[in-house]
């Protein structure tokens, strides 16, 4: 995708389109948008990332390797990765994913409805859910040090007690 073109969906995604979502915030159904592929089984009692991404999205494409090794590291600790393309095109998604593989849940956000309802302003913009659904950290953006504050962020939320975690 060209980048006047991405320069002016992530001005629609960050503009107005939904309630802005904060930290402390419980994060949307997703049941309740038109995603495609499947989400993860069960959410309810873990720690999720849910991380906006782009094929055209320069940083993304150092993101995801930091996010497999952040799945590798911690799925069996109850930990989610939940990546939300918002891609127009199908086939720009599907290229991307086989250069940058991805071991945790992909899922296509085709309309940007969720993307706009959590007014997600950059790609890649990500919000750490913890185990009862509530957002506690959000990141805009992808830099060097980024790999770190996750590494930092989840090692805390999966040591929290919650009201949805099974004991």
């Amino acid at each position: 995708m060209p980048i006047l073109i991405g320069i002016l969906l992530i001005s629609q995604l960050g503009a107005g389109g939904g309630e802005t979502v904060k930290v402390g915030d419980p994060f949307p159904d997703l049941k309740q948008f038109q995603l495609e592929g499947p989400l993860p089984d069960r959410l309810k009692g873990k720690v999720v990332l849910v991380d906006f991404w782009a094929s055209w999205c320069v940083p993304c494409k150092a993101s995801f390797p930091v996010l497999a090794e952040l799945h590798q590291r911690y799925a069996t600790r109850g930990f989610v990765i939940l990546a939300v393309n918002v891609d127009e095109q199908k086939g720009a998604m599907e290229r991307f994913l086989k250069k940058y593989p991805a071991p945790f849940a992909v899922v296509r956000d085709a309309t940007q409805k969720l993307a706009a309802a959590v007014n997600a302003r950059t790609m890649p913009s990500s919000f750490l859910l913890d185990a009862d659904g509530r957002v506690r950290f959000m990141h805009n953006g992808f830099k060097a040090d980024t790999g770190k504050e996750y590494e930092k962020e989840i090692e805390e939320l999966l040591k929290e007690p919650s009201k949805g975690r099974a004991s």
